[in-house]
């Protein structure tokens, strides 16, 4: 006899990164998965970007799962399908995910990353305003702020020269008075009106402010997908361009299915209107010249690479996530997947995939 799911989640971006990995995780939690993806990754990045490898995943993966071809920027439609559905969870993880690709698309950017946010809580709050709202902040969300703070040149990255910041940049640190980029602005008008609804309506809603959010399934590509994209270009022998900072910039990793490890947790036990900082910490965090090192040691191929003596708008120079306040809240959660772990996992990935291409 088939058994029924007591519980239900509703999944935007469920073809992206964040959102296959949590609905596949999720399922086998036993809950029923509804997914919502335009595809819309392929008009942000073209071909490379397109997901519908993914959502044909999903339906081998997941056992009863249901997929929406939905724009979030379609008020009327995620009304209907949240009224129908009811979740006992909802994880808002579409997104325009580029950080360079934002300012050639201002009013997309903003319709999807602000307005489709919005759009999302309000249908949640008029249907199922007791259910746990995840949404996937980023940590742009701080603007070039993080690089205020004094820094020391290593060898090989730049690090935190005050102490205050020994662990990282935590969840109190100024989004103000910086810039963001036209997509940090877009992502700080979503993740402030996430926790609008918590404190003004009250509902249990949570905003992850993500860093180098990646795994094995990740279809990265330049303008997105930071680690993914390095190892595919030392799988293929593609040149990588290293923009600013002499590429010792830092950043902190964290694999996709710790993520959705936090998201259960908060589900278990959900609060009004939190933030944190959802990265892999200073432990799991590494420079883009660290990066090649490691690329090289889990694909076995030589990194090529072009410097290009101009950062990027609105970069962080050094960027890792205080994990305190996230551990002190879930005790149970932890970082599971190092560094290492998590470079030969993606390596063995892009492997398959370039192996599968030549049959």
């Amino acid at each position: 006899m088939e058994v029924t799911p007591t519980y239900s989640v509703l999944v935007s971006g469920s073809c992206g990164l964040i959102g296959s990995e949590v609905s596949v995780f999720f399922a086998r939690q036993g809950f029923s998965v509804t997914g919502i993806d335009s595809n819309h990754r392929a008009t942000f990045f073209g071909p490379e970007g397109d997901t519908s490898w993914v959502r044909e995943r999903l339906f081998r993966e997941i056992p009863g799962y249901r997929h929406e071809a939905l724009d979030i920027r379609d008020r009327e439609g995620l009304l209907r399908l949240m009224r129908e559905v009811r979740p006992s969870l909802m994880i808002h993880a579409a997104a325009q995910p580029s950080h360079d690709r934002a300012a050639a698309i201002p009013f997309l950017d903003f319709e999807v990353n602000a307005v489709g946010t919005l759009n999302m809580l309000e249908a949640a709050r008029q249907t199922c305003p007791e259910s746990p709202f995840i949404h996937m902040s980023t940590n742009k969300v701080y603007g070039d702020r993080p690089n205020t703070i004094s820094l020391r040149e290593l060898p090989t990255r730049w690090d935190y020269a005050d102490p205050v910041y020994e662990h990282g940049i935590p969840e109190d640190f100024s989004i103000d008075q910086s810039k963001h980029s036209v997509f940090g602005a877009s992502k700080v008008a979503g993740d402030i009106m996430v926790q609008e609804y918590g404190r003004y309506h009250g509902m249990l809603t949570c905003c992850l402010r993500g860093g180098c959010l990646t795994g094995p399934n990740h279809s990265g590509v330049e303008l997105h997908g930071f680690l993914s994209y390095l190892i595919k270009c030392a799988v293929e022998g593609r040149e990588y361009k290293v923009f600013g900072y002499k590429g010792k910039q830092v950043r902190d990793n964290i694999h996709s299915e710790d993520v959705a490890r936090f998201m259960l947790e908060f589900w278990k036990k959900p609060r009004v209107a939190e933030v944190y900082n959802l990265g892999g910490g200073k432990e799991n965090a590494c420079s883009i010249l660290e990066a090649f090192q490691m690329a090289e040691q889990a694909t076995g191929q030589p990194m090529r690479w072009q410097y290009v003596d101009e950062n990027r708008i609105g970069d962080h120079i050094c960027y890792y996530s205080d994990l305190r306040k996230m551990k002190a809240h879930y005790p149970a959660w932890n970082i599971t997947k190092p560094i290492r772990a998590i470079f030969s996992e993606i390596a063995e990935s892009w492997r398959e995939g370039l192996a599968a291409k030549r049959v």
